[in-house]
């Protein structure tokens, strides 16, 4: 019998059209979006009638439009917002107040609706909903200036239209509920201001430090999702309890733990999956739901309402958005990407229009009727079509702009064809390892990551290779939840440090990167029994790193640069790799060095990577490191870019790095790069001139540290 209502057969209808709704707009050409709104009316009471909009629609429906202003928040780039903050007030203010004054303009002079009910569906008018916006991270755009701008603004327009909302409702009411003030009075504005005043402070004291609190100390996955998840709805509710919607207060949380999220990081692929496989398609669908396509064979009066709301609201926002990529100067794509992102109008023109439904103007009167109803239910289906429409077509138009003519240079300077050695043995440093390797790749490529582990082939390397796989296979379900493509191995050898060159030359890889070993009491050398063996007979880069918490609570990102380092031909590479991790953490960079060199560095990032916030600190000498030591705390990184012996950046002092970091650094996130050198060094290349091993520390500096231990 129709309509279903059992909830396991409810559940299985929406499955379906979830599994089926894309492959079927694919054949159509069609964003698979419109196809889960459109799915929904024709399953809705409006349509065949085979679902009931039960209270699961509801639940879920809330929580797929706060994951989609969540996940919008998450993924702004945050130094793009500061740096444009006036554009993102201009286009805020532009994409609020011209459909706003259009759609009032047009509802007293050709509908005839009073003051009070134009004033209404204005405010609907002047909001909009980023429906589109999962079409965005399909095509790996979310910090594209275009989409940044309709974020921002998309926000403070909605917060404008709240607040209109909010004193109508009050005005016209009487009282605002609080205290009995009346929303006409200054009172009212002076404590609704007060009480988003209280919630932005509490937001912005309180979620980070809990979020650095919990992150720090607990690693299990469930954990922190269901703790990502606390604070998006606990901000959510707190938002509605300072008089604004729940959408605001999901992505005022976004935008805050924007940093500790890190974009590759697991954690966001979660959030993403869960959303974007149920949530997000269960709010769409709800929205279809509502929509009574009936009302179009109603008679020419709706028709005309529903034309006149659908093409001034619409008008309008095209006006904002093209107005504004005239005044910002950006292409023509960038416009059509702003309006398609602004255009849209779903659940919160519905919450909307509902309030206007329970204002009485007179017994058995209401401010809002049928005819602005349907009008606002219909514009929500024509506005979803052409928001994903548009926004498809513009997202296809920018990536095909944005591809470079020739990716030469990037090979020239050694930024091309990455297969990263992740030379794992510590279980409790692997996944830091495996976290640094997917924040240093470049997403934009097809990465390849090889995780190995070299067994000691003696009478216990039958256990320790079964360590080594249980590590493994670990590491390749926590690269398997990310989408990362790994291989694995364990290999035998009877020295770690050829195990490892042999494997690195098997799989053609790019650069290694490798922890310190943590058992310092069976080995006290600072670099341990191999790595001094692998660096000299290795012209790769080397990535050595030690933390000592999580990557995603750090903060700052110090690089002791020494003096020619711009003229080695790993220059690049390794200056790529900080560039990446400064942006996927959204943490500050200090470079120090020789004025020579950091002009170089400043220069790259303007033009490669111009969101990272980085700072220049001159560095007259090597022998002022240790100084640094006082300057870094707990949640920095320290990145110490040293040289093999005989290269053009090496200097005597860098014989006494591992003293001083172990010295000055000790219990410091630490990070030690290798840059590549020309050449490739053979295992049949020694000589009499050349040997093939050094030894950590020479005898001098040994009679040297006894003499001044006398």
């Amino acid at each position: 019998m129709l309509p279903i209502t059992d909830p396991t057969l409810i559940f299985f209808v929406v499955l379906l059209i979830v599994l089926f709704a894309p492959i079927i707009m694919s054949k159509l050409r069609i964003p698979h979006i419109i196809g889960m709104v459109l799915a929904g009316v024709l399953i809705g009471q409006y349509g065949f009638d085979i679902l009931e909009r039960d209270s699961s629609f509801e639940l879920f429906g809330r929580v797929g439009l706060y994951y989609i202003m969540f996940l919008a928040g998450l993924e702004m780039d945050m130094e793009s917002i500061k740096r444009n903050r006036n554009r993102f007030f201009i286009f805020g203010l532009l994409t609020c107040l011209v459909p706003l004054g259009l759609t009032y303009f047009m509802a007293t002079s050709w509908l005839g609706y009073s003051t009070q009910a134009s004033f209404l569906l204005g405010c609907i008018m002047a909001s909009n909903t980023l429906i589109a916006y999962p079409i965005i991270g399909r095509y790996g755009l979310q910090r594209h200036p275009s989409v940044a701008l309709s974020v921002g603004s998309s926000m403070i327009s909605l917060f404008l239209a709240l607040v209109m909302i909010a004193g109508l409702v009050s005005a016209f009411s009487g009282t605002s509920g609080d205290f009995g003030i009346s929303g006409s009075s200054a009172l009212f504005w002076l404590f609704f201001l007060l009480k988003l005043a209280a919630y932005i402070a509490i937001s912005l004291l309180l979620i980070p430090r809990l979020t650095r609190f919990f992150l720090r100390r607990y690693s299990d996955a469930v954990m922190q999702y269901i703790f990502v998840l606390s604070i998006m709805f606990c901000s959510a509710a707190l938002s509605e309890l300072a008089g604004l919607e729940g959408i605001f207060g999901a992505f005022i949380s976004g935008l805050i733990l924007n940093r500790y999220i890190p974009h590759v990081s697991p954690l966001m692929n979660r959030i993403e999956f869960i959303g974007n496989a149920l949530f997000i398609p269960y709010f769409l669908i709800g929205v279809g739901m509502l929509i009574n396509v009936r009302t179009l064979f109603g008679g020419g009066q709706v028709l005309w309402v529903v034309f006149l709301i659908a093409f001034f609201g619409t008008f309008g926002k095209a006006v904002a958005a093209y107005l504004s990529a005239l005044l910002f100067r950006l292409s023509k794509t960038d416009g059509h990407m702003m309006f398609g992102l602004t255009s849209a109008h779903a659940a919160g023109a519905i919450a909307m229009v509902m309030v206007g439904m329970r204002l009485e103007i007179a017994p058995g009167q209401y401010l809002v009727n049928d005819d602005m109803l349907n009008g606002v239910v219909m514009m929500i289906l024509v506005t979803c079509v052409i928001s994903t429409l548009m926004t498809e077509h513009a997202a296809k138009q920018i990536v095909i702009s944005n591809l470079p003519p020739d990716h030469s240079p990037l090979l020239k300077n050694g930024l091309g064809g990455e297969a990263i050695l992740l030379c794992v043995k510590y279980p409790e440093i692997a996944p830091s390892l495996l976290s640094l390797a997917r924040l240093v790749c470049d997403q934009q490529q097809d990465r390849e990551l090889i995780a190995l582990n070299v067994v000691y082939d003696d009478e216990h390397s039958a256990i320790a290779r079964e360590q080594g796989l249980q590590l493994l296979e670990q590491l390749q379900r926590q690269a398997a939840a990310t989408d990362m493509k790994m291989q694995t191995q364990v290999r035998l050898s009877t020295n770690i440090a050829n195990g490892i060159k042999h494997a690195f030359r098997e799989f053609a890889c790019s650069e290694i990167i490798m922890g310190m070993h943590v058992h310092t009491e069976t080995n006290p050398r600072f670099w341990g029994d191999f790595i001094q063996s692998l660096y000299n007979g290795l012209n790769r880069q080397i990535l050595l790193v030690r933390f000592v918490q999580p990557l995603n609570t750090l903060r700052r990102i110090k690089v002791a640069v020494p003096s020619r380092a711009e003229f080695e031909p790993g220059f690049h590479r390794w200056l790529e790799r900080i560039c990446r991790l400064a942006e996927n953490l959204d943490c500050r960079t200090e470079f120090h060095g020789r004025e020579e060199s950091l002009v170089l560095i400043n220069e790259y990032i303007r033009t490669l990577h111009p969101s990272i916030r980085a700072e220049y600190t001159p560095m007259s000498h090597w022998n002022e490191l240790p100084q640094l030591a006082s300057t870094i705390i707990d949640d920095h990184l320290f990145v110490v870019v040293t040289a093999r012996r005989g290269t053009i950046s090496y200097k005597n002092a860098l014989d006494r790095l591992p003293d001083e970091l172990q010295r000055y650094f000790s219990g410091k996130n630490l990070m030690i790069v290798f840059p590549d050198q020309y050449g490739d060094q053979k295992e049949d290349s020694m000589s009499f001139t050349e040997a093939q091993h050094r030894e950590e520390t020479s005898l001098y500096d040994s009679l040297l540290r006894l003499i001044h231990q006398r």
